[in-house]
């Protein structure tokens, strides 16, 4: 089965997610939660990590997670595995906890944007959003399985492995003032009881639910960057997701560039062209022997349409090119001869 791509490197920063197999629970009463912290704590200890937000809910777990080294895998690997023996051994269970691999997406650990904020929130307003307090009668804090208490309280009142810092100052507030962030936070759970406002807060957060990534475009630029070490000397067909995707593209519209100018042609004559124009059809038939985007990819940035049709015209170019194709081929053919 193809593996998420993991992107890893110092100082990176995760919203980590994890659910139950089956979406069975991975937590049953106050002692797996607790043993679990426990053996977050001891991951943080072995892997060097900080964990700026958490929330155990039943069936599953978010973190903020950062990684001052690169080894995002290997402590994963350790906390799920080791959390799972022990909660086999006290449940008398054999076989796997978790459901598949974790969901470990990046996030813009910088200054450049709110992203900090976006993703603490989000993860301690799931027992709000889950429904597990009643909003306008019970307060957020009272929930003990989250991150969300322990901002409430001194340093020493708080795991060692727990930063509290940035979270803060993303939302314009210094360490010491809990208060500040109990008043922020109550009031986005206030805010979830308003229909038009927790639609826009969803909105906010579909980016954790869908996307590979979480942060702006110099971010992502720098991710890109990286992705070209996280595929090197790895089949390309054991991974799968986002990350992978967006280095096949990236890689695709620098061949696609060279193609047009192999061509003679800029970007805005190819839009101005009709769906079925043999230079689309040539440019997509090479595009997919030299790289391994998808044919739906194709259709919509060379303007081609549903992805039968570029199907069609890729069998048609291989196999059985017509004179004004063959010619188009021959040109794209000399700059594989130039590599």
């Amino acid at each position: 089965m193809a593996r998420p791509l993991r992107i890893e490197y110092p100082g990176a920063v995760y919203h980590v997610m994890a659910r139950g197999s089956h979406s069975q629970d991975v937590y049953t009463d106050a002692a797996d939660r607790e043993r679990f912290l426990e053996t977050l704590g001891e991951a943080c200890q072995k892997a060097g990590w900080w964990v700026h937000a958490y929330v155990l809910m039943d069936n599953h777990y978010h973190l903020l997670l950062e990684t001052p080294e690169p080894n995002l895998v290997a402590g994963m690997k350790w906390l799920q595995g080791t959390y799972t023996q022990r909660y086999n051994s006290r449940h008398r269970l054999f076989g796997h906890l978790f459901q598949g691999r974790y969901k470990a997406i990046p996030v813009d650990g910088s200054q450049e944007g709110d992203y900090f904020a976006v993703v603490s929130t989000y993860i301690h307003l799931n027992p709000a959003r889950a429904g597990l307090i009643r909003i306008g009668e019970e307060r957020l804090k009272g929930y003990r399985w989250s991150s969300y208490p322990a901002y409430l309280k001194g340093a020493g009142g708080r795991p060692a492995w727990l930063r509290v810092e940035r979270v803060l100052g993303s939302v314009g507030l210094g360490p010491g003032q809990a208060k500040g962030y109990e008043a922020y936070i109550e009031g986005r759970v206030l805010e979830l009881g308003i229909e038009a406002r927790r639609k826009e807060l969803e909105e906010q957060w579909r980016g954790l639910r869908q996307g590979w990534y979480l942060g702006g475009a110099g971010f992502l630029e720098r991710l890109e960057g990286r992705l070209n070490g996280a595929l090197e000397g790895r089949r390309r067909e054991s991974h799968s997701g986002g990350a992978k995707a967006a280095h096949d593209e990236a890689a695709a519209e620098r061949a696609l560039a060279e193609g047009l100018d192999g061509l003679g042609l800029r970007s805005e004559e190819l839009e101005g062209m009709a769906r079925g124009a043999p230079e689309k059809q040539v440019l997509a038939w090479w595009l997919r022997r030299s790289t391994t985007v998808s044919l739906r990819w194709l259709g919509q940035r060379l303007g081609m349409g549903h992805y039968t049709r570029v199907s069609q015209a890729v069998a048609q170019v291989g196999r059985r090119p017509n004179r004004v194709q063959e010619g188009l081929k021959r040109k794209l053919a000399r700059l594989e001869s130039k590599a």
